[in-house]
């Protein structure tokens, strides 16, 4: 079983050309390396023609009760020779492109048995009114006035809103040691910057002495969620970059780290794509868009049927269009007219809620969705460049402008022509298939599995 930590070198096999060189730089290597030193686990990293790992005679897993040796056939799969140093860590002189780790694949489950897990809608815990409030207020601006949220957003930061958040979470805080005083928990991992700052209010004050892990959830920062940050024990983010951005901002480097969103593990599944289609009775010879257009509040909703009829117009015969509107019935019945009117139910299947999104996900060859984090993630996690609707203001126009800048995402903007900018993506085949290699490259599809490694082999 491997699992990496990335940079990257793709090659076009059929020219030789590089198309991605990314590294990883020395420190953050030595650094890696010297974490893996905590688990039951065999690093590997390439360096030229070599494989180059500590005991060329300890390579044997256990791959679900199938014990074989992994570097081996690694090596000889790629044509590497094998090469042995004492320490990886002191070998390194160099940056590289990849880290590979070999392990049993039963040892996450094997070491982690003895944990109770419960969750807690902190808000929720706190005042069941309260809850009510903000959320229907945060729904109503993102609604009627989305400008709002965002200048709330932005002035969250710093001023008067950073400062009312701040007392509110302190006063929060005196209910929620009552949980506490109850559970006792020995950590706490939190999604929400609010819970992550009356759990460190409480270890400030000496009320608790749990490990404390927050994990932000889009693909840029806020500094609510690093309000005292010295009583947070690891910060989990989206990306390097995010890592580099809260080190900047005076987090140590060892307590930042790059692990992705957490997600399902059904997304770790490999799926009959064929078997898929047909139950969705798709044409297996066209390539599918999965257009994701409800939202969970109706945003953008005349934008969104625009761009459903852009899409529609350019798909000619090689693409169909699985459009899912989720529990937003008025935006259904609008697909499903839009539909009607262009005749092109032979093409484009509407839908409302489904659970099926990962077997959705598997054989799509692009996805059109609001850029929230956890779809983000989830696109990722499947290869699938991603056209970007509906950002709201704030931390989903911040993943937009990430997604963009890093060339896995077209953002479609209010005022864009829609149908000029399908089109071109549509016809841009070689784009298309380096978007889908960006997204690979950006994903950390084991990153519910590593973030708990790093939780709970220090909490032991």
């Amino acid at each position: 079983v491997f699992v990496c930590y990335n940079g990257a070198r793709v090659v076009d096999c059929e020219t030789g050309d590089v198309l991605v060189d990314i590294t990883i730089d020395k420190e953050t290597t030595k650094e890696v390396l010297r974490h893996m030193k905590n688990f039951n686990v065999k690093p590997v990293i390439t360096h030229g023609s070599h494989m180059v790992v500590e005991d060329v005679y300890n390579c044997m897993v256990n791959d679900h009760g199938r014990e074989f040796n992994v570097i081996e056939y690694e090596s000889r799969m790629n044509g590497y020779r094998l090469m042995e140093t004492e320490d990886l860590e002191n070998f390194i002189d160099f940056p590289v492109n990849k880290i590979l780790t070999a392990g049993d694949s039963d040892y996450l489950e094997e070491h982690y048995k003895n944990y109770n897990v419960i969750m807690i809608d902190c808000m929720k815990y706190i005042n069941l009114g309260i809850e009510k409030i903000t959320t229907n207020s945060y729904n109503l601006m993102a609604k009627k006035a989305p400008w709002a949220w965002g200048t709330i957003y932005k002035h969250s930061e710093k001023g008067p809103v950073a400062h009312i958040c701040n007392i509110t979470n302190k006063l929060f805080s005196i209910k929620l040691y009552k949980l506490f005083e109850e559970y006792q928990p020995d950590v706490v991992i939190s999604t929400h910057p609010f819970s992550s700052q009356m759990v460190a209010i409480l270890k400030s004050e000496g009320k608790t002495n749990c490990k404390l892990a927050t994990i932000l959830t889009d693909f840029a920062s806020n500094d609510q969620w690093l309000a005292y940050n010295e009583y947070v024990d690891y910060f989990f983010v989206s990306h390097e970059g995010m890592r580099q951005e809260l080190i900047s901002k005076n987090i140590p480097g060892n307590k930042v780290f790059a692990t992705g969103i957490p997600l399902s593990n059904r997304f770790l599944k490999h799926f009959d794509r064929k078997k898929i289609k047909e139950s969705f009775d798709l044409d297996l010879n066209k390539k599918t868009i999965l257009f994701f257009g409800g939202g969970e509040f109706g945003l953008g909703k005349e934008q969104t049927v625009r761009i459903l009829k852009a899409f529609i117009d350019s798909i000619g015969d090689s693409y169909q269009i699985i459009v899912i509107s989720g529990k937003n019935t008025k935006i259904q019945e609008k697909f499903e007219k839009l539909v009607q009117e262009t005749n092109s139910s032979s093409k484009v299947q509407v839908y409302g809620y489904t659970n099926e999104v990962p077997e959705l996900m598997s054989i799509s060859d692009l996805v059109v969705t609001k850029p929230g984090g956890l779809t983000t993630t989830e696109s990722l996690a499947s290869g699938l460049p991603i056209v970007a609707i509906n950002p709201i203001p704030g931390q989903e126009v911040e993943n937009a402008q990430y997604l963009e800048s890093q060339g896995i995402a077209v953002w479609i903007r209010p005022k864009e022509d829609p149908n000029e900018t399908i089109q071109e993506l549509l016809s841009n085949e070689q784009e298309l298939k380096h978007m889908k290699i960006r997204s690979k490259l950006a994903a950390k599809k084991n990153s519910t599995r590593d973030i708990c490694s790093i939780i709970f082999c220090n909490a032991n």
